[in-house]
């Protein structure tokens, strides 16, 4: 079947981390400069359902979408690089794949026929491409792990199939390799890409365009070498330049004529490229007049992936405030009365991030307290809201075990604990949950509106009576303490239609102290910082030299 859509598969060899995911969302910021729409979709090869379950530690963030969906963090990048709605189509694993083939072979969709790789898998592979087909002018679609890894080989099949099927020009392939520089040769190396690229052929796939990541630009003869080695054009050859900034990117594929030769191949007529935004971007990232320090309060600082979006999102908030933002990274775990002062002295500003289980939480507690008693700016979300609320709950509001029943079942006070029954405004039903429910059906997830109260933190920085935010999590505030704490001081600023779920907290006697429920980080974009990351940056510099008096 012929579509208008284009498709560009981006594949990976040599090693891992090389930045498929920034390269897939440069591009799309590039093809969108040229006035045409795109959307991205990352297909993973592992097992897992999503990443929903897993492990920050092995797989970095969970990246959350609008609908609900938990999916991997290379979909942060797609969309602040570009304007595409990403959703639980722009995202499939293994898992996903054979899950629904299982579905189909138990209901008798493959009339008794013997299930297999090919055609079965492969076709449930491309069909999930399709999804996206004629949505859009071009369909980005990023192949996980690297060549040469058994469990991507059904996935490369299917993209190698997919072009026989679509037809040579409406289907393009890079491949993003290493050419790396050997200091005592005194020389780049392509030996690495030329392997990659035979592994790559040996399956059936010929890249168009070759990207090569290095720590230079590459020289006429090196990219000859290269073209003539892999049966790639010279200017099919791309130096994919190590940069300062991730948003420098964009501009170095498009020096490098990337745009213009993917436009070339996929014969489609567009504007010309309009970066002027990446442009000044770039200058206010690269030179700002003022600098200011936050201090990052989590329990998997040892592996900054952990919180991409967040970490973006704290940079973005620098940019209108014309501000550099350094993050200090601290374990919770190393938090205690008599090192709190200590450890958090030096920042203008504290940020509890979301997280689960228990570990580190006390240290967190006394973040929270240390920020709230010495006026430092506090910013928490998820767990850091609701770490804020136990804390406020313990020492000003006079409630001493007070707690989360996530963390101490037994607590008297349980201010944070989880709602077994609540009606849900966006679906319209009534939801019901308990411990033994499965992980992700426990949580809220996706987008949900808050109603936001006047003259608050939350509303300064909204200017908007109703929002709506991404949530990632289980438990909830519990409103039969709201009264007793409200009386105490704190301010409940923000809260769902119904009035039913807590969404915002403040102290109002403070310069700035905040936690949400939800992730704003997920909707922070570069050219469009998220309001409460920007205030909070803001009163952060404002902080900052009261604290050296």
């Amino acid at each position: 079947m012929a579509f208008n859509t284009k498709f560009i598969f981006i594949t990976g060899g040599v090693l891992s981390s090389l930045g498929k995911g920034l390269a897939s969302a440069a591009i799309g910021a590039l093809l969108e400069s040229r006035g045409l729409t795109v959307t991205i979709q990352k297909l993973d090869p592992y097992i897992n359902v999503d990443p929903g379950t897993m492990n920050p530690f092995q797989h970095g963030e969970v990246f959350v979408t609008d609908d609900g969906s938990e999916t991997d963090l290379d979909l942060g990048h797609y969309e602040r690089f570009t304007n595409a709605k990403l959703g639980k189509n722009n995202n499939f694993t293994t898992g996903q794949i054979y899950y629904s083939v299982i579905n189909k072979e138990r209901r008798g969709d493959y009339l008794g026929g013997t299930v297999q790789v090919i055609p079965h898998i492969t076709d449930e592979i491309k069909n999930s491409i399709l999804l996206h087909a004629d949505t859009v002018d071009v369909v980005l679609v990023e192949i996980g792990g690297t060549i040469g890894d058994i469990e991507s080989l059904p996935f490369l099949e299917a993209i190698r199939q997919f072009k026989a099927d679509q037809g040579k020009n409406d289907v393009l392939y890079i491949h993003l390799t290493l050419v790396p520089y050997i200091s005592t040769a005194g020389e780049v190396k392509t030996k690495p890409t030329q392997h990659s690229v035979k592994e790559l052929r040996s399956i059936g796939i010929q890249p168009d365009i070759l990207l090569c990541r290095t720590d230079r630009f590459l020289s006429k003869d090196i990219k000859k070498k290269i073209s003539l080695f892999c049966n790639v054009g010279v200017d099919a050859v791309i130096t994919a330049k190590d940069v300062e900034c991730i948003y420098e990117v964009p501009l170095v594929f498009h020096k490098e004529g990337l745009d213009k030769k993917i436009i070339e191949l996929l014969n489609i007529w567009s504007r010309a490229p309009r970066l002027e935004p990446w442009e000044e971007l770039l200058q206010k990232l690269k030179d700002p007049e003022n600098s200011v320090t936050i201090g990052i309060v989590g329990k998997y600082v040892d592996l900054t992936e952990s919180y991409k979006s967040l970490n973006e999102a704290l940079y973005h908030g620098g940019i209108p405030n014309n501000s550099r933002v350094n993050l200090v990274f601290i374990d919770s775990d190393k938090i205690g009365e008599s090192n709190c002062g200590k450890i958090l002295g030096d920042v203008d500003g504290i940020l509890v991030p979301g997280g689960f289980g228990s570990r580190g939480t006390d240290g967190k507690i006394l973040a929270a307290k240390y920020a709230r008693e010495n006026k430092v700016p506090y910013f928490g979300i998820c767990l850091g809201m609701q770490i804020a609320v136990v804390e406020f709950a313990r020492n000003v509001a006079g409630l001493s075990d007070a707690h989360s029943s996530e963390f101490n079942k037994e607590t008297p006070y349980p201010v944070i604990y989880l709602m077994r029954e609540w009606y849900d405004d966006k679906t319209g039903t009534m939801q019901k949950r308990d411990i033994h429910s499965e992980k992700g059906g426990s949580m809220r997830l996706g987008a949900y509106p808050c109603k936001v109260e006047k003259d608050t933190f939350a509303y300064t920085a909204y200017q908007k009576d109703e929002i709506s935010e991404r949530h990632r999590h289980r438990y909830e505030f519990n409103t039969q303490f709201r009264e007793k704490l409200e009386e105490s001081g704190l301010t409940f600023s923000g809260v769902s239609p119904n009035g039913e779920l807590v969404e915002i907290i403040e102290i109002k006697d403070h310069p700035w102290f905040l936690g949400c429920q939800f992730h704003p980080e997920f909707k922070s974009r570069p050219m469009a910082p998220h309001p409460l990351f920007k205030d909070f940056i803001k009163a952060s510099l404002e902080y900052s030299p009261k604290k050296a008096k």
